[in-house]
């Protein structure tokens, strides 16, 4: 790639991947800004493309039918996804005008095909540009799966989903929180440094901060940040991580000594908390299936200074005999639906389905009954995920206590702010953290203990 590869191109690139090749969005943009030469503003733009386009797919779809002779999927994937570019800009891009979305989209057309195809672009992003305000979406009251599907981006077996278990303004909330844009969080390693002193560093660099909302050692960075660009990522002073993701640590809050469990550990985003709220003292064994995101964890235990974790290839169904009975915390982040983090993977609601929750379900429970007996008696069991169904939270833990007698939900409260507990739960030992409430990824959290002399 040239730096004469403008945004649009580069995300048509990206869209063309994930269409033909069902390429992670992430991945492949990711792999596109990397080989590109394109300032700040440009990168900005086209992330804001690519997830933005891919966010409101079913609804663009939608809109862009109302002018076409033939169904989308019969176009080439390169006018098809050209369109796509064209109809987000006009749909949901308010400071780009009509006029430039529709000329740049026949300028990619121009690249991308002949006279007859930059005509056809042309003609239906412009129809599209002047009936876009007299779409005839559903009615809400009629129709409400369909409409909030269509006005908020969602697959309907989700909104239906929802509707039933959250009711129509919650879940109009919901969506509409899953389509505003993730911000980039850190949390602060203070293995190597304080959260005032990194908060300095970054804004020496030109990164605006702010103190996280209710997890400790964190910052949120205001505006487009590369974090991997960052030197200091490389010395080492800080991870990726959401808010959500970093009050699973303080839930499990270990103490400095203990031997814990994270039984599911790539890319080692949690274990390296722990390890650092335990001060860099115990022994943490980090479990993971898969071989290559067993070097992603040590390659970030490297980096942030971490010397406790021991890192172990392992399915966490079947635990070693070895570790019967040896865990004080065992920390089961479970495989999940990802319903939660839709916000930040936009691609990712078009690729779910319910049949896989039930599978995941089943995973579920095997990894917590396997991370049971890893457990001393009076140790400490959290699980949590990154969704917000009902079978794979709640009752999945509900299920488990069910199943062993031995063990008792502890409060989350002292643990975890008050602030959070919209709910009431914290004193049963669980939270479900939404969205649209709390302005963070969609997690669920809780806390039990196995009983001593059981």
């Amino acid at each position: 790639m040239t730096k004469k590869t403008s945004a649009r191109e580069s995300a048509l690139q990206v869209l063309i991947n994930v269409d033909e090749r069902e390429a992670y969005a992430n991945l492949a943009l990711g792999a596109v800004l990397e080989k590109s030469d394109m300032n700040k503003l440009d990168r900005a733009f086209t992330t804001e493309l690519v997830y933005g386009t891919l966010r409101t797919l079913n609804t663009l779809d939608w809109a862009l039918g109302r002018y076409l002779r033939r169904p989308l999927p019969g176009l080439s994937t390169a006018v098809r996804n050209i369109l796509r570019l064209g109809a987000y800009q006009i749909l949901f891009m308010d400071r780009v005008p009509d006029a430039a979305a529709v000329n740049e989209a026949a300028n990619l057309a121009r690249r991308n095909g002949h006279a007859g195809i930059v005509k056809f672009v042309n003609g239906v992003l412009r129809n599209l540009a002047r009936g876009k305000d007299n779409l005839p979406y559903p009615d809400p009251g009629k129709e409400p799966v369909k409409y909030i599907a269509l006005r908020y981006s969602h697959p309907g077996w989700l909104v239906r989903r929802w509707l039933e278990e959250f009711g129509y303004e919650q879940t109009a909330a919901l969506c509409g929180a899953n389509n505003r844009p993730a911000p980039n969080t850190v949390r602060v390693n203070t293995l190597k440094i304080n959260t005032g002193e990194l908060s300095a560093r970054l804004e020496s660099c030109g990164v605006k901060t702010l103190k996280g909302r209710y997890a400790e050692d964190c910052l949120q960075l205001e505006g487009f940040v590369s974090l991997g660009r960052l030197a200091l990522f490389q010395e080492g002073l800080f991870q990726a991580q959401d808010e959500s993701s970093i009050l699973v640590g303080q839930a499990v809050r270990p103490a400095p000594g203990s031997r814990v469990i994270d039984v599911a550990s790539a890319p080692g985003g949690k274990a390296t908390h722990l390890a650092q709220i335990m001060q860099n003292r115990g022994e943490i064994l980090a479990l993971d299936v898969h071989e290559h995101k067993i070097k992603l964890i040590k390659e970030n235990c490297r980096r942030l200074g971490v010397e406790i974790v021991r890192v172990l290839l392992a399915d966490a169904r079947r635990l070693p005999e070895e570790y019967t009975g040896w865990a004080d915390y065992v920390l089961v982040d479970a495989p999940c639906s990802g319903l939660g983090v839709l916000r930040r993977r936009p691609d990712a609601r078009w690729r779910k389905g319910e049949e896989q929750i039930k599978e995941l379900v089943t995973l579920q429970a095997q990894i917590l009954a396997a991370a049971a007996v890893a457990l001393k008696p009076g140790g400490v069991l959290v699980y949590s995920t990154c969704t917000i169904t009902r079978e794979e939270n709640l009752g999945q833990v509900e299920s488990f206590l069910r199943r062993h007698r031995d063990f008792r939900a502890e409060p989350l409260t002292g643990l975890l702010p008050d602030s959070l507990d919209h709910a009431g739960t914290m004193s049963r030992g669980y939270l479900q953290i939404l969205p649209h409430q709390h302005g963070l990824d969609g997690f669920f959290i809780a806390r039990l203990k196995k009983q001593s002399g059981t």
